[in-house]
């Protein structure tokens, strides 16, 4: 029987081959497995069979149960490791924080766990009648947080 910790070693081991890491691995009650790579540059096809020969290969007959399934973490998903976070400062993103507010911002930095966006936020300054934008630094814990994905932007 294959266990979870068996492939993350084998995916781990063709990682240090490249620029990609892991996102995640998911293994059903049908066995089916389902595992996620990612890269800053991007996830390429040849990339995702080039994993899957070589898992085939190390497990052998042991995989023959199993459908084996490998690709990119998605582009509209939600970050589920740190790196993913990391790859996108500078970029749009879209965080449900803990109470299920959904704030839009550009991430600005990552440490460790915690992450800072900036949004935009109506306020009145000292003086004035009218509200005005101004950009706020809004610091997030990635455990705490719904969820947080890149926002696609079609302009």
């Amino acid at each position: 029987m294959i266990t979870k910790e068996t492939i993350k070693a084998l995916v781990e081991e063709w990682l240090q081959s490249g620029d990609y890491f892991l996102v995640d691995i998911q293994m059903s009650s049908d066995d089916r497995i389902v595992i996620e790579i990612d890269c800053a540059d991007g996830v390429w096809i040849e990339d995702c069979a080039e994993l899957s020969r070589f898992l085939q290969e190390r497990l052998g007959d042991e995989l023959g149960d199993y459908e084996l399934e490998v690709g990119s973490a998605g582009l509209g998903q939600p970050f589920k490791v740190e790196q993913q976070y990391a790859n996108h400062v500078g970029d749009d993103v879209e965080v449900i924080d803990a109470e299920g507010k959904k704030l839009t911002g550009v991430l600005k930095s990552v440490d460790g766990r915690q992450f800072t966006i900036t949004v935009l936020e109506k306020q009145v300054p000292e003086g004035k009648k009218r509200p005005v934008k101004v950009e706020v630094d809004r610091q997030y814990s990635m455990d705490e947080v719904k969820s947080c994905k890149y926002l696609l932007s079609f302009k």
